[in-house]
């Protein structure tokens, strides 16, 4: 017994030292003045216009080296709760040294809405403004502080030009600040490039524990991060701060991110953050002003899907009032609907749309037969109103397939059954309607909150659904007299920040049976059992992507459609039509 109490006050004793050891670093002499280094000027400004942040009233300081002219944009640093790690010093050191390029630092509060008297407490709005995932910071950043910045002179006249390229910036902060910093560049990947975080914030506090695994789905964007976390650092109510920075270093490593880190065993304060700073500048400006590209992920859905050799999204098409129903022909050639306008357009051998249908009557569905014929739906939203399905063997005129049958979207087994959505708001229960090839027309399911896209499995045995109005894509069993059975909820996506659901639209299959859904996150790509693996970034529309398809003469084109614009990329995969033949796709993996 006496040895037991002996081994635990000894426990004892070690942790309250090792709790009472001050924590040192070395000191990095950047972080030191010199003489004879040029020493740049700080301003300080209070700014209490934000329309962003209504109400709020924040302090940003100004650093403007020595060096900076005025004659051309200078490179950018923002940093949230204002100047930390020595950064005036040094960047006065590592600037004289050529070891970072000529940047002006902004260093910003995090706003307070002031009480109206002295009884009463402020709204303090620092968890608001950097713990959530969304845009807003960085919005706020580029559209109300930047603008605010240039407006600014330094004391001897010169004007503040603030770059803004993307490659030119970069942001940092600790705790809190961290975890907002790497959500602005995550965000707007092609404004910041640069990421500092010093004891990240990654936990449960407003969503930021979820990023280890967005970062693990996401395509890799071109952002460069370099972390510092200690052992001591917070393990509370929200997570484990120590860990998580781990996991997201391990995510970002997994994804193929230029990625560096420097661990230590210190607590929740900035000690090491601040000796690691002039590192982590010349690191993250290392062969500047070499752009920073996406890494290569070890996300296998990515690897089978996109090429080595990938050139992205390219613009097909643009101008348009509101694209969707975007199909493909057995000949691969690709179609899409500009609703408002009610034109059909076909792309041309050039790559180039041309109007294929001068009134479509607001068609928005769009499928095709093996035979060649298209096969559309309208919603009603033409004059008169068209609530129908009709089939063009040519685009000379239609005949009439099913009559009152409002819809919005619509496949096509190759049985010749039909398929169709039929939304009546977010909150009224939708229809989907089975139409049989001899034009008998039934209810096959009511309920879902906006039924939107539909498709069909490779082996045509299974019908995916997506509710708009949630976060859910539904499947249904196809039965051999074409009605449905066995319905479920399937595929779990994602939901970004600022939304209430994932505002799932059109979706589409490749022959392996990987499932391609558009949303608001972008597309979202599930295995066979309803899991997204993958989810891939779509370029900036006045909208959100609506509808895909796999076009081309080997279907290895992914086509989608964004709100005012159609764009393409090639793939690797191939996609299952569903005037093709059934085919069984492989199992699923883990």
């Amino acid at each position: 017994m006496k040895g037991k109490l002996l081994i635990l006050l000894f426990l004892f004793w070690g942790r309250a030292l090792a709790q009472s050891t001050p924590e040192t670093y070395p000191v990095d002499p950047a972080s030191e003045e010199h003489a004879g280094v040029p020493k740049g000027e700080i301003l300080k400004f209070t700014f209490e216009d934000s329309k962003l942040f209504p109400g709020t009233t924040r302090e940003i300081s100004l650093y403007i080296p020595a060096q900076y002219k005025g004659d051309k944009p200078a490179c950018v640093y923002v940093n949230q709760d204002g100047i930390q790690w020595k950064a005036p010093t040094v960047f006065d050191n590592l600037i004289a040294k050529n070891e970072m390029p000529v940047t002006i630092g902004v260093f910003v509060t995090p706003g307070k809405v002031l009480a109206q008297n002295k009884e009463a407490l402020d709204r303090f709005n620092r968890s608001f403004e950097y713990d959530g995932l969304g845009d807003k910071y960085g919005r706020f950043l580029l559209d109300e502080v930047f603008p605010f910045v240039e407006r600014q002179k330094a004391t001897d006249g010169r004007p503040i030009r603030l770059s803004h390229n993307g490659n030119d910036r970069a942001i940092g902060g600790s705790s809190s600040g961290a975890v907002c910093a790497f959500t602005v560049a995550w965000m707007l990947p092609d404004e910041f490039s640069r990421v500092f975080s010093a004891i990240g914030t990654y936990v449960g506090l407003r969503g930021a524990d979820r990023y280890d695994i967005l970062v693990r789905k996401h395509e890799p964007k071109p952002l460069r991060i370099f972390m510092q976390d200690g052992s001591g650092d917070l393990n509370i109510y929200a997570g484990d701060w120590w860990k998580a920075n781990e996991s997201m270093e391990r995510a970002l490593t997994f994804a193929g991110y230029d990625v560096n880190h420097v661990w230590g065993s210190g607590g929740h304060n900035g000690l090491q953050g601040t000796s690691v700073f002039p590192e982590a500048m010349r690191w993250l400006w290392r062969d500047y002003p070499k752009p920073i590209r996406g890494g290569q992920s070890k996300n296998q859905f990515l690897v089978d899907i996109l090429p080595v050799e990938d050139k992205g999204w390219e613009l097909v098409g643009e101008n348009y009032g509101f694209t969707e129903g975007i199909a493909v022909n057995a000949k691969g050639e690709v179609f899409f609907q500009d609703i408002p306008n009610a034109k059909t357009y076909k792309i041309g051998p050039n790559g180039k749309p041309e109007v294929y249908l001068a009134d479509s009557k607001k068609a928005s569905g769009t499928t095709f037969s093996a035979a060649g014929d298209m096969l559309t739906i309208t919603g009603g939203w033409s004059e008169p109103p068209t609530k129908e399905v009709h089939q063009y063997k040519t685009p000379g005129g239609y005949t009439v397939v099913a009559a009152e049958t409002p819809g919005n979207d619509i496949t096509l087994s190759f049985s010749g059954n039909i398929y169709v959505t039929s939304p009546d708001g977010r909150e009224r229960p939708s229809k989907l309607y089975l139409i049989k090839p001899q034009g008998e027309k039934s209810i096959v399911d009511e309920g879902l909150k906006f039924a939107n896209g539909l498709c069909l499995s490779p082996d045509q045995t299974q019908l995916y659904v997506t509710e708009s109005a949630t976060h859910w894509v539904w499947v249904y069993q196809i039965q051999p007299d074409g009605t449905l059975s066995h319905k479920q909820k399937y595929g779990w996506l994602h939901v970004r920040d600022e939304d209430e659901n994932a505002w799932s639209d059109g979706l589409k299959c490749d022959r392996d049976g990987r499932i391609y859904v558009t949303s608001l996150s972008g597309i979202q790509v599930m295995d066979q059992l309803g899991r997204v693996n993958a989810i891939l970034p779509v370029p900036k529309s006045k909208g959100q992507v609506s509808n895909l398809c796999f076009g081309g003469p080997d279907f290895d084109t992914l086509y989608i459609t964004c709100h005012d614009k159609v764009f393409r990329r090639k793939v690797k995969v191939k996609g299952a039509n569903n005037f093709d033949k059934p085919i069984k796709p492989g199992n699923p993996k883990l």
